[in-house]
């Protein structure tokens, strides 16, 4: 039985590197909504017709949670970002090479330092029929700012002070300051365009009452290759193809997003053909899934974190010498080996090795149990203490969280593991309600901006990624500068000093950088996941 590795880390790291120096300028990498998507009369007329010998088919993943919102603007989980990216579109996308290319914008320029302009493409219509305009783009970027609406994406645009509407196709973003991920940004799926009448439906019933983004989860439109049909929270999302799409159409006839909690469940699917593709299916099931006659593994490198984080306005993780205690006192690779049997490599910090801003001359906190005990002591805990760690059921988290309460045994923490449902997992960590807690973090964008300022800005507290509720002036005046430096060799020196600062403020633990693990059905073609963990459905399709 095959195992497909889509690409080794090695070269994805070679890849990166080339394209970061390329184009660290003016934007760094983004994750795409359509990667390498290209139009033309050609494909469009071949699909319209049927010609097309690879099209057709229902295809079911199985997912371990469901999605948290299908409004652009109002989560920001990996679940929800899967089916968003194929409903929605943005403004800039990413091709194979990780370089930003036009997408619903089909052309920009930057006026000065601080002013850009988007040519918006004519002749897309929204699901609904409603015109994609510059009116469209300035309703959709007004509301992800709306203070009221509360977005935890709102920080992808913190730097634009005003959008205006230049004519009919073309919008003008002022900006504060310089700001060099401007362009990445713009491919995130957290600005993806939604329809003015769901944005319009969404405010009215705000008015009466209701929640952000209420209207918006049952009528979610955009411009994408899918429509929506159904969303039944806990169980399913059903995404129907998009026949008016104005690129080149997607073959798949529906994509479901199927809830299966339980990594073995999903594998079971897989093999009773109930799923054609099964999600995050861990290393314990690789060979499971190597030995079907009708399956195999895609393993997929990634730009991802997990972590473990420390509410530091919680005692005693207040105290740093905790903090860095715990840290020394985790064995990393016992982990990597013993819960994903050696898939992945180590974090010293928060970036991947791929990401703009990493520094492999930053030294983590190294695995030190005596270290680890004279910290303790230091901050008047000799004798130990008694904590919590939360996870959600990923079954890699919980034997992570089991791992973990083994090895502080050591140096005489007591740790309780409770497990919490993921939507209210999201929540209450976003409350501040925990000590200490399990959970991951994709750099979609490859820039240090993304996989450092959500998760340590203390403007950032809670929802949009500082689940840790770091403060710490210093770090925000670096990250501050950084997002405003155009200069790459400038931006680098300044995430440099940020993850040396990151180092000794240890607001969490850095477990591994993982890779993607799923099962696909030998019938489904054309299927990928991108590094950011995306699926790339839109010209995939079952083979009968």
């Amino acid at each position: 039985m095959k195992f497909n590795k889509t690409l080794g880390l090695v070269s994805l790291l070679l890849m990166l590197s080339l394209v970061l120096a390329a184009c660290a300028g003016d934007g760094e990498p983004e994750e795409p909504t359509d990667d390498g998507e290209e139009t033309g009369s050609e494909n469009e007329d071949e699909n319209a017709e049927g010609g097309d010998e690879g099209s057709g088919g229902d295809l079911v993943i199985s997912i371990g949670s469901d999605v948290v919102s299908l409004s652009t603007q109002g989560s920001n989980d990996v679940p929800s970002s899967n089916v968003a990216e194929n409903i929605y579109e943005t403004l800039t996308v990413l091709d194979e090479n990780q370089e930003v290319q036009p997408g619903l914008a089909e052309s920009w320029e930057e006026v000065d330092e601080t002013t850009w302009d988007f040519k918006i493409r004519e002749g897309v219509t929204f699901h609904d029929g409603e015109e994609l305009n510059a009116e469209a783009v300035k309703a959709n970027f007004d509301r992800l700012v709306d203070e009221e609406i509360a977005s935890p994406r709102a920080f992808l645009f913190e730097a634009v002070e005003s959008v205006e509407v230049e004519d009919e196709y073309t919008v003008r973003f002022n900006l504060e300051y310089p700001y060099a991920p401007l362009l990445a940004n713009l491919a995130h799926n957290g600005t993806g365009i939604m329809s003015p009448a769901i944005i319009e439906e969404d405010y009215a019933q705000m008015e009466e009452g209701g929640d952000p983004d209420a209207y918006i989860n049952q009528n979610p439109v955009g411009t994408g290759p899918f429509e929506f049909e159904e969303w039944t929270p806990g169980e399913k999302v059903v995404l129907s193809r998009y026949d008016d799409y104005w690129g080149e159409k997607a073959k798949l006839d529906t994509a479901t997003f199927k809830v299966v909690s339980e990594q073995s469940s999903r594998v079971a699917e897989l093999e009773s053909g109930t799923s054609h593709v099964a999600d995050a299916i861990g290393p314990n099931n690789v060979s499971r899934v190597e030995g079907m006659q009708d399956a195999s593994v895609l393993q997929a490198p990634s730009v991802s974190l997990s972590y473990v984080g420390f509410n530091v306005e919680q005692e005693p993780f207040d105290d740093v010498r905790v903090r860095q205690a715990i840290s020394h006192a985790i064995d990393k690779d016992e982990i990597i080996q013993g819960v994903y049997n050696g898939v992945g490599i180590p974090a010293i910090g928060p970036l991947a090795p791929p990401v703009f801003g990493y520094d492999d001359s930053v030294s983590g906190l190294e695995y030190d149990l005596d270290k680890a005990k004279d910290l303790l002591a230091e901050a008047g805990y000799e004798d130990g203490f008694t904590t919590t760690i939360w996870t959600n059921d990923n079954e890699q988290r919980v034997d992570t969280a089991v791992a973990i309460q083994d090895q502080l045994k050591e140096i005489g923490i007591e740790v309780k593991i409770e497990e919490v449902e993921w939507g209210a997992y999201l929540e209450r960590t976003a409350n501040g309600e925990h000590d200490m807690f399990i959970l991951g973090w994709s750099t979609v964008t490859s820039d240090a901006d993304y996989g450092m300022y959500p998760l340590f800005h203390s403007s950032q507290h809670g929802d949009p990624g500082n689940r840790s509720f770091l403060t710490d002036e210093e770090l925000d005046e670096i990250l501050d500068e950084a997002r405003r430096e155009t200069d790459p060799e400038a931006r680098q020196e300044l995430y440099t000093q940020a993850q040396e600062m990151l180092v000794k403020l240890a607001p969490m633990l850095y477990v591994h950088h993982q890779e993607y693990l799923l099962g696909v059905s030998d019938s489904v073609k054309d299927f990928d996941i991108n590094a950011q963990g995306i699926y790339q459905i839109k010209q995939a399709y079952i083979e009968e």
